[in-house]
Formats: C-alpha cells, structure tokens, sequence
C-alpha cells in the first residue's frame, strides 16, 4: 500500500513581513514557557515512545549551551523526536503559514520562530542568533523543507552554514530513521522511529561570512548526518545500542595519569 500523500506545499505567504515581528520579538526576548513548552514536551513524547516506540541514543554528546542540532527532515515530528531525549528546551523556525489562530500563541510562547519560506528572511536568522547568543538550543535543518520521498538532499541549503559559522556554536548531526512514513498514522501503521546523536563540532567564527563559506559548511553538515543516518540504516537499534554502551564503556575507564615530575 502506498503512503498516504502529503498536501501539496504551500512556498509563499501572502502576509506580509510585519505581521510577523510580534512573534520574533517574543522569542528573543523570552526562552520557552514552560507552562507551554512542558505540557506539549509530556504529550509529544509520550505518543512519540507510545505510537512510534521512539529511541534514541546518544544524547550524552549534545553539549550545555549554544548547540545547533542539525537532523534530517520527512516529517512534522522531526523536531520532537530530536527534543524527545535531551534535558533541553529546543527551540525551531517553523514555517509561517503554522502561525494562525490558537497555534500561533502555543509555538511563539513555546519557542518557535516563523520562516516566510519564498523570501529571504533575515528576521529568522536575527532571532536564530538571539536563541544561541542566551545558550539555547535550535534545531535547523540541512535541507531546509521536508522531504517528500524520504530521500535525503544531495545538497545543502546554506542556511545552516551560515549560522553556524556566524555564531561559532558547536553544530551535532542527528539522524532520524523511520520518521519518513509516520504521516501513515492515518491508516492505524506507526512505524519505529529510531533517534541519533553524532560527535559535535564546530567551525571557526566568521563575523560576515560568503555564500561560498555557508554552502561549504552546510554541505560539510550535511555529510556528517548522512554518514550518521547510513550507519543508523546499517545497524539499526541493535547497532545504535552497542555503539552507545561501546563509547560509555571507553568513558568510564580511568584515564592513565602522567607521573608528577619530582620538585627540587
């Protein structure tokens, strides 16, 4: 049975740049409330570990502090799943046809920040800055939109070379498997969804960087998640899991310690 069919997309917003300030302005000034970011963490989770019996592994490598978590994107849960095994309040750029009615409110006072897709949108990047700048975490997508097929991008867009360049933050790939078919959810079918962390890593700050520089990052981002992503493909959860118990293991052996030179 084929999948069911996504709604074609809608690439611009009639609205104009205006409209939107309110909700950059909220973001910047203030982190994720928790009396909305919270409620909507438990009931995501939850149907995430319920429906999707969602793991991950690797959390232990996203550093505290400004952090860009970069995953791959085919599905409108893709933010929660990457949220769903750190203790931190992640924060996205959604795109700004969600911004309408009662959903506005939840994601501008839950952390989320609009994108008019079709334009160059310097407000996203501004507030994307001001999340990072307060040590926040954003997740980002190298693809920028989500993926129809479930094929991960050749290409990057520059976007997130961009931010990560500018901002200096460490940048953690993170792959997502499974999530591409979870809009079957319609027909009763979850599927398992399985979450990544990669090393972290980070790039030398450029205070203006060239869209030559942002497409090369991007690009480079883009390859660690998908050598991340073929691996999770490889091995699966069994493969995931003694790659995470491997890498505790080499953690908690003790570190030989240098003999202390004698004093004089």
């Amino acid at each position: 049975m084929p999948d069911v069919e996504l709604k074609p997309q809608v690439y611009k917003d009639p609205r104009p740049k205006e409209h939107f300030d309110r909700y950059h302005a909220l973001v910047r000034d203030h982190p994720p409330e928790a009396k909305v970011y919270e409620p909507t963490r438990v009931l995501t989770v939850m149907w995430a570990l319920i429906a999707y019996r969602a793991r991950g592994f690797g959390s232990e490598k996203v550093p505290n502090g400004p952090v860009i978590l970069a995953p791959n994107h085919a599905s409108f849960m893709d933010h929660f799943f990457t949220g769903a095994f750190i203790r931190r309040r992640v924060q996205f750029m959604g795109k700004s046809q969600l911004f309408k009615g009662v959903g506005a409110w939840i994601f501008s006072h839950g952390g989320v920040f609009p994108v008019r897709r079709g334009y160059s949108d310097e407000e996203t990047f501004i507030t994307a800055f001001r999340i990072l700048a307060r040590g926040g975490a954003v997740v980002m997508y190298c693809e920028g939109g989500r993926s129809r097929t479930g094929k991960i991008a050749d290409e990057a867009r520059p976007g997130i070379g961009r931010l990560a360049l500018e901002s200096g933050a460490p940048v953690v790939p993170v792959a997502v498997l499974g999530s591409y078919q979870v809009r079957n959810w319609k027909r009763l079918q979850f599927p398992k969804v399985i979450v990544q962390y990669g090393d972290p890593f980070r790039f030398d700050a450029v205070e203006q960087s060239s869209r030559e520089q942002q497409q090369e990052v991007a690009d480079y981002i883009l390859a660690r998640m998908k050598e991340l992503h073929a691996e999770l493909e490889r091995g699966g959860a069994r493969g995931a899991r003694r790659a995470a118990r491997a890498q505790l293991s080499r953690l908690r052996q003790p570190q030989a310690v240098a003999p202390a030179e004698p004093q004089r």
